[in-house]
């Protein structure tokens, strides 16, 4: 036994049973290791961004880690972005990136890099480990810190330590210790600010606050309460569809997002952060609260969101058989013919969306309507990037589907973001995934377009547009998917999208539709 077969055997017994993989030299011993567990599950991503975004999603589908095998400092960097957004979706995850033998390093060898340093600002833990006696406490520190609370964790595996000879181990589920009880003094405070500024408190409501039993508790709170129910601006996971609570998601642009929150005075956080502007815009506020909004943190990441949320009805006196507001029947609107645009397309989805599908939204601008569009829908699970950083889309889904092979995913697609890591197209194909990819093909970075009009600048000149719009050429998903093995078609108007979407969503497999708008 070897370091490597330690390594495998602690994963294991944790319920560590993916494997999102890139590999190089330096992890073929970790990879013959891998050969011989046929408990794991080995998927290959032909990019590392698609390897750390498919553990992002597999991670919020389960809520536990998958591993990823990553090469060395540079292959770790590749993958950097989408672990970027798994930290802000506070997702857990368990990186192995492989390096050097310990005594090779002094050499300065071509791949040799400061490890520690790219992982730590995109991961909550990081230790290298120094030997073959060492993997197996070290793999067992990872997988708590990835779960303590969930968090990305990143685990540096020498070669030497690898192939190097290992005792025989007997590993176990590694102990966690209880969420942290709950505080029943900032329930006390939050209620007593629920009941001085009724009809003028917001709540948030993020991570496992977000499932469909507590948002029932946050609902059953607000109706009883006087308290509008917000979303962050981007969504980590939310359980939505008919019969769910269904809390208005805060909006992008800054002066939409200031209006929406202007006459919140209490703003209550419920596993989240106070939400902020992206970026800086010449006057215009940071903060999207007033400055004198009062903002009470309930229950943070890792604690018992759902048992806080119970603590604060009873605190209120709520009755737990209180009836929360609950989304039932779509808006009666007409059918949209004709050319195909953004709107028709998130309301073609939303209609004809399965009962129990996955929504992994990178759409950006395109599919802004369909979040509030989804609370008609059938009962799903939406999910979208999380940290600003795009080319998520597509190995978000890929991981999802992983996770939950029983379940129809649905990848909303930008054109722009989906070219950053078109490559898991591939993974999906060689895996058999169901997923329906829809790429809105506008053909243009539009978001970059609205940004520059936030900064100021209300016409643009050839250079910015060079550097904006995707044409000249024009981009062709429909080559590129079927280049990557995925089935494809085009649609322009609104009959060809909604056949197109019927076939996709009444067979297995994956298919993706590039919808030209």
């Amino acid at each position: 036994m070897n370091g490597a077969d330690v390594l495998c055997d602690v994963l294991l017994a944790n319920d560590v049973t993916v494997c999102f993989a890139n590999p190089g030299t330096s992890e073929m011993h970790f990879v013959a290791a891998l050969d011989r567990k046929p408990e794991m599950r080995c998927v290959l991503g032909l990019f590392e961004g698609v390897v750390t975004g498919a553990a992002d999603g597999y991670a919020r589908m389960t809520d536990r880690p998958a591993a990823t095998l990553l090469h060395t400092g540079p292959g770790l960097a590749n993958g950097l972005a989408n672990m970027h957004n798994a930290r802000r979706a506070l997702s857990s995850m368990i990186n192995i990136v492989g390096d050097h033998a310990s005594y090779h390093l002094p050499l300065d060898a071509p791949l040799t890099s400061d490890i520690e340093g790219l992982a730590a600002p995109m991961s909550r833990w990081v230790r290298r480990i120094y030997g073959p006696a060492d993997v197996q406490p070290a793999t067992e520190a990872a997988i708590r810190a990835s779960l303590t609370p969930p968090s990305v964790t990143t685990l540096i595996l020498p070669a030497d330590a690898a192939w190097g000879d290992a005792d025989a181990v007997s590993p176990a589920k590694v102990a966690l210790p209880p969420p942290p009880a709950i505080d029943i003094e900032a329930v006390r405070k939050v209620a007593s600010a629920i009941r001085s500024a009724s009809g003028r408190v917001g709540m948030i409501v993020r991570g496992l606050a977000a499932r469909a039993d507590a948002l029932e508790i946050a609902g059953q709170i607000s109706a009883a309460g006087d308290v509008r129910l917000f979303s962050d601006v981007l969504i980590a996971r939310m359980q939505r569809g008919r019969g769910r609570v269904a809390p208005t998601r805060i909006p992008y642009p800054v002066d939409a997002a200031t209006a929406m929150l202007r006459d919140i005075d209490v703003l209550i956080l419920v596993g989240g952060r106070e939400p902020v502007a992206f970026f800086a815009y010449p006057g215009k506020p940071g903060r999207l609260v007033r400055d004198d909004c009062q903002v009470l943190t309930l229950a943070a990441h890792g604690q018992d969101l759902k048992a806080a949320l119970e603590a604060l009805r009873d605190e209120l006196g709520v009755n737990p058989s209180q009836q929360a507001s609950f989304a039932t029947a779509f808006p009666d609107e007409p059918t949209p013919g004709g050319k195909l645009t953004d709107d028709a397309i998130a309301l073609s989805v939303a209609r004809k969306l399965p009962a129990n599908a996955i929504i992994c939204d990178e759409a950006v601008t395109s599919a802004r309507r369909f979040f509030a569009l989804s609370a008609f829908a059938a009962p799903h699970d939406y999910m979208m990037g999380t940290g600003g950083s795009i080319g998520g889309g597509i190995p978000m889904a890929t991981g999802a589907a992983i996770a939950c092979p029983d379940r129809k995913v649905i990848n909303l697609e930008a054109d722009g973001s989906g070219m950053y890591t078109v490559q898991g197209l591939w993974t999906q194909a060689r895996e058999k995934l169901d997923v329906v990819t829809i790429v809105f093909s506008n053909r243009t970075y539009a978001i970059l377009h609205g940004e520059m009009r936030n900064v100021g600048v209300n016409a643009i000149g050839e250079n910015a547009r060079r550097m904006l719009d995707l044409d000249h050429p024009s981009l062709d998903w429909v080559s590129l998917a079927k280049g990557m093995g995925v089935e494809a078609a085009r649609a322009d108007t609104c009959e060809r999208f909604d056949a197109l979407l019927d076939s996709a969503l009444s067979r297995p497999g994956p298919f993706l539709i590039e919808a030209i708008i």
